[in-house]
């Protein structure tokens, strides 16, 4: 496979993000007396007046609730691991320009300078009020599980980490239309996923919920399964619920004979370990920006080959989920995103390729401007 991107210079990146990339404009013009004293005092009195007597009417009267927070502690950013708030803050602008190119929100990135879980619960409560949605976004495992299921408990709004369940939808919509291409049944389906992580975990419940039993989940120990002694958490809960075939060891053990790799960790595989695949073999290699598995040695035993990144075909890329997921909870004024939303929105990802579906586009481009407006319209019609 040749790439189609060419080379970005390091820059033409830093000119790219000097001053930051997002800014906030007014949607109403103040060029007189009068329209200072509508916007400001004494005009805005009598609408801080009205959502006090009422406190629905900051929904009409603000733009807390179209508003969505991104969220991070800069603990598992990108590939760079724990760098930190501040050095986190320009993926989460990045973060809130995609929000408002693809799917048209507002949304405001904030970085904490903190890395304990109730104080970052906290905090996200405190300040609820100024937003409509939460994204989390960076957070590591095993916190991020806490956090996330800590504060959609808290908060009567849409909450997600996008960095599991996005993935996870992606994957789900890449998946459903791979087998078309190689000929087989997604419940008949064995999975390999190598990173039990935030991405890892959130990647096998969706396939469990979506009708496949055998998905194993590997991390730096070897395979999940009843056999391990040493699991805790989220871990010991999913590993009780997948690996039927209670497979030990590693990626040669769980791939042999395996329909689908999925790798959401940044280990490397060894193609020897993956070319006892099955016959028509799926491998998504998503971490980035160095795939687990290059696409040049998958191309010896695979059928259908994605990876993270953007200059190989099949990009599993988030920006294909996470903007049409809020959108479409927002319109419907939902409280909570469901596996049902998520769900819905593969699906409706995955049916964007419609008669264009080959081994080498198995996915929308993430510039597609149908995407959004699709998963929202799915999200929609879930709730």
């Amino acid at each position: 496979m040749t790439t189609a991107v060419q080379t970005i210079t390091e820059e033409e990146v830093f000119i790219a993000h000097e001053g930051g990339k997002l800014s906030v404009t007014v949607d109403r013009p103040i060029t007189s007396k009068r329209d200072l004293s509508i916007a400001y005092t004494p005009g805005v009195a009598q609408v801080s007046r009205g959502i006090a007597a009422d406190q629905d009417l900051a929904k009409s009267y603000t733009w807390a609730s179209r508003l969505v927070a991104v969220i991070s502690d800069g603990t598992a950013v990108l590939g760079l691991g724990d760098i930190g708030a501040k050095a986190s803050l320009p993926v989460m602008e990045g973060k809130s320009a995609l929000f408002k190119t693809f799917a048209g929100l507002d949304s405001i990135p904030i970085v904490l300078n903190t890395t304990d879980p109730d104080e970052i619960v906290e905090t996200i409560v405190r300040i609820a009020p100024s937003f409509g949605a939460v994204n989390l976004e960076d957070i590591s495992a095993p916190r991020c599980f806490e956090i996330e299921k800590r504060v959609i408990e808290a908060l009567d709004m849409p909450v997600m980490h996008d960095d599991q369940h996005g993935t996870a939808v992606v994957v789900l919509a890449a998946l459903t239309n791979a087998i078309k291409v190689v000929g087989k049944e997604l419940t008949s389906l064995r999975v390999v996923v190598t990173g039990a992580g935030a991405a890892g975990i959130a990647v096998a419940e969706i396939l469990l919920a979506s009708g496949i039993s055998d998905v194993i989940l590997i991390d730096s120990k070897g395979a999940l399964g009843s056999s391990r002694a040493d699991l805790t958490g989220v871990k010991l809960d999913i590993a009780g619920r997948s690996n039927p075939r209670q497979i030990a060891g590693g990626t040669k053990e769980a791939l042999a004979g395996a329909d689908v790799f999925i790798g959401v960790s940044s280990s490397k595989v060894p193609t020897e370990h993956a070319e006892g695949m099955a016959e028509g073999a799926i491998v998504f290699a998503l971490s980035n920006p160095d795939p687990e598995i290059t696409p040049e040695d998958a191309e010896s035993f695979a059928s259908v080959i994605a990876t993270g990144r953007s200059d190989y075909p099949n990009q599993i890329n988030n920006v294909l989920a996470f903007p049409g997921i809020f959108r479409g909870a927002l319109d419907a004024s939902a409280r909570r995103i469901t596996l049902e939303m998520k769900l819905a929105a593969a699906h409706a990802i995955a049916e964007l390729v419609g008669d264009d579906l080959a081994a080498d586009f198995i996915v929308p481009s993430p510039l597609d401007p149908r995407v959004a407006p699709a998963v929202a319209a799915a999200v929609i019609a879930a709730v």
